[in-house]
Formats: structure tokens, C-alpha cells, sequence
């Protein structure tokens, strides 16, 4: 038995967002939301594809988007990709959908709650041990809640999260790891399948499931989101490595004076490891030759 990747926008979207996942969608988010209480009895399943894209935002989309108990607002992402400004992004599609609530003469008080739930397949929050944070508008020094907070932000980190089955306790532990290892499964899990909801998520997951033309289109969503890592990693390093480069050059040149041109070249060509192993030796070099030594020496 096989499962598809429930974190790639395409299945995801089949899992939670679909006219038959009304029951799945509503477990999940009382179990992320509301620590498995039934808080959501009900919820209506919108359309959340984008109509015109922002400008110079092609990515503004919702994964899913639904109203809870006939008012409040869920939305709720899936972000495999770490690029600029996503907590902008976060906070602008969160606000747009609590301002658009309003048409006309309407007076503020039909407005309603607005929760943002983004799941993360990267870390966000530095020095945060924990996988799930949430967010709302509290006074600066006191840290009460603003009266009428209306906009909740909630992220899912998920490499933050690693029970294995053996330890999954609570509804919210069972579908995170749902949504972290469902593709690496071969048969499915007796802790997750004593969940009816998340039995039905891992039916709608399995690749038999699916047309021939759909894996196609998982694939290639797949295939394009390793892409796109592939390149931000690669511009992490380039950047990396060019503040490296130009913090070392500055200590060879205080340290031993002018660098000639065919040894500044040579540095230049280090990979970043060589460069942290360089930025190490520089404070034991008294003399040109000894950088021309180092570098025959350690280079590859």
C-alpha cells in the first residue's frame, strides 16, 4: 500500500478542502485549534481559489477556506517552501479575509472571528522548542489580550515535531504526524485508524485513490517544490559564502598585508567549509607563506 503526500497543495486540497471532507476538516481543526474539544460543529467548505493574483505576489493562496458554525472564518495553508516575507503574507491574507467580511453600509459588529492556521514544513520561530504557536493582540507591557481580538494566528512547525506512533497521545499529535510521514507509510497505522476521520484522510491518501493523470500532477507539484528548494538553498550558500569570503580576506590582509591576486583567487574558489576551516588558521599565520602552505595543503 502506497499513500500520496498530503502536504503537497494538490492533496492536500482532496484531503481537507473536497465536498466529502466536510467530517475530516472539522476533526482536524478541533483537534489543532481547540485541543480535540468539539468546539466546530459545523462548517461550510468554500471555494478558496484565487480570483486576480496580487501584484508582485503570485503566491497569495488558501489552501482551504471555510466558515465555522455559520460566521467565524478558518484558513488554513500548507507551506513546504521558506520564501520572503511569509509571515507578511500570513498576516495580510488573514486581515484582507476579516476586512472583506464587510460590503456596503454593514456596521462593524457582523464582523467575525478570523483564525489563520498556516502548517509550516520549516522552522519559523527561533529558541521555540514547541511545535504549535498561537497568536493574538495582547497590550505591550502587560501581555492582556486585546478586548476585541478578532484575528488569531496559528503555525504548525513541523520539523519541530517528531513522536513516532508508539507516542502519539492526543488527536492533535495523531494528525501532525498524519501530515509529516503519511507518504513513508506502507500499511496503515492502528493509532491513526481508531480515529473514523483520520481512517477516512488515509482512504482519500492512498494512491489507488488516484488517477493516473492526478499522480502526474502530484508528481510534477513535487518535483517543482524541490526545485524551488534547491534554488533557495543555493542562494543561501552563495550569500553565506560571499560574507565569509569578504570577512577573511579583510583578516589576511590586516594580519599579513597585502594578498596577491593568484592567492586571493585561489580563496575565492573554497568551498564554504574550506572557508570556515581558513577562518580558523588565519590567527596562526605570521607570514605570507604560510597562507600559500595552508592552501596547498587543505584545498581541494
Amino acid at each position: 500500500m502506497r499513500f500520496i503526500n498530503p502536504k503537497i497543495d494538490f492533496a492536500f486540497k482532496k484531503i481537507f478542502g473536497s465536498s466529502d471532507s466536510k467530517d475530516i476538516l472539522i476533526n482536524f481543526l478541533n483537534a489543532i485549534l481547540y485541543e480535540a474539544q468539539p468546539v466546530i460543529e459545523d462548517l461550510e467548505i468554500i471555494d478558496s481559489q484565487p480570483g486576480n493574483p496580487t501584484f508582485g505576489v503570485q503566491d497569495t493562496h488558501l489552501d482551504v477556506k471555510a466558515t465555522i458554525n455559520g460566521g467565524r472564518i478558518a484558513l488554513v495553508e500548507i507551506q513546504l517552501i521558506n520564501v520572503p516575507f511569509f509571515g507578511n503574507r500570513v498576516l495580510y491574507n488573514a486581515a484582507k479575509s476579516y476586512s472583506l467580511q464587510l460590503t456596503g453600509e454593514e456596521r462593524y459588529e457582523r464582523l467575525k472571528t478570523v483564525t489563520s492556521l498556516k502548517i509550516a514544513d520549516f522552522e519559523m520561530f527561533d529558541n521555540q522548542p514547541e511545535f504549535l504557536s498561537r497568536f493574538v493582540f495582547k497590550e505591550k507591557e502587560q501581555q492582556f489580550d486585546c478586548p476585541d481580538t478578532e484575528i488569531e494566528l496559528v503555525f504548525v512547525e513541523l520539523p519541530k515535531f517528531s513522536k513516532g506512533l508508539e507516542q502519539l497521545e492526543t488527536a492533535t499529535d495523531k494528525w501532525i504526524y498524519f501530515l509529516k510521514n503519511t507518504s513513508t507509510l506502507e500499511t496503515v497505522p492502528e493509532a491513526l485508524s481508531a480515529v473514523p476521520e483520520l481512517q477516512k484522510a488515509l482512504i482519500i491518501a492512498n494512491e489507488e485513490n488516484f488517477t493516473q493523470e492526478e499522480l502526474n500532477e502530484l508528481e510534477n507539484q513535487e518535483l517543482w517544490i524541490q526545485d524551488q528548494q534547491i534554488a533557495i538553498d543555493v542562494a543561501k550558500e552563495q550569500v553565506t559564502k560571499t560574507a565569509q569570503l569578504s570577512l577573511i580576506l579583510r583578516q589576511l590582509v590586516r594580519r599579513l598585508g597585502t594578498i596577491q591576486p593568484e592567492t586571493e583567487n585561489s580563496i575565492r574558489q573554497l568551498s564554504v567549509e574550506e572557508l570556515d576551516e581558513l577562518g580558523d588558521a588565519v590567527l596562526n599565520f605570521n607570514h605570507p607563506s604560510d597562507l600559500t602552505a595552508w592552501l596547498q595543503a587543505n584545498a581541494i
